[in-house]
């Protein structure tokens, strides 16, 4: 039931797209989810983020933890919504990485957040980032799962939102055999 409100509200904000698009994983889809126009409403946020926190909410989570650029939001508000610390990681030299002075304690319990799961290499770089300065990785979430439950990040993992959305490698994409143009509107170029 509340799946559906979500993935209603991404419609509503123009956050569900389909066409042909590149993911920042580098595979090809004819959906994309813009996370971003689906945040803009502070309100939304929370409550998504509110939805996220109550899964969590007898873990004793210290950090929220997310990875640039695409988990900010949503795990800021799920940090909000269970009253934790939240920091980030990012990617410097292509590396996931701790920066702007954040640190992690030896076994700091941490709910990694991220915005949109589609193979979890984002969400699986951020949890090797901070358990490399000792945090202990309680679970991880998402608002949605586009991979439908297939991506391992290697924690527990929770969605808003579990969907079946198709994506190809480059050769082997329908969409550009059909010669439909491929667009990237996410954050990584």
């Amino acid at each position: 039931m509340f799946a559906e409100k979500v993935l209603e509200r991404f419609k509503e904000t123009d956050a569900f797209l389909e066409g042909h698009f590149i993911l920042s994983s580098g595979l090809h889809s004819p959906n994309y989810l813009q996370c971003a126009l689906a945040l803009q409403h502070p309100a939304d946020a929370a409550r998504f983020g509110e939805a996220i926190a109550e899964h969590y909410a007898d873990e004793r989570i210290e950090t929220v933890a997310a990875p640039a650029i695409g988990g900010l939001i949503i795990g800021y508000a799920v940090a909000a919504a269970l009253n934790a610390r939240f920091i980030w990681t990012e990617r410097e030299n292509t590396q996931m990485t701790l920066r702007r002075g954040f640190s992690v304690k030896e076994n700091e319990r941490v709910l990694v957040v991220e915005d949109v799961i589609t193979t979890g290499g984002s969400t699986r770089e951020c949890i090797a980032a901070l358990e490399l300065h000792g945090a202990k990785i309680i679970a991880a979430a998402s608002i949605i799962d586009r991979s439908n439950g297939a991506a391992d990040v290697g924690v527990p993992c929770i969605s808003l939102v579990s969907l079946e959305v198709p994506s190809y490698p480059r050769e082997d994409c329908p969409l550009c055999e059909r010669g439909d143009e491929a667009i990237k509107p996410g954050s990584r170029k």
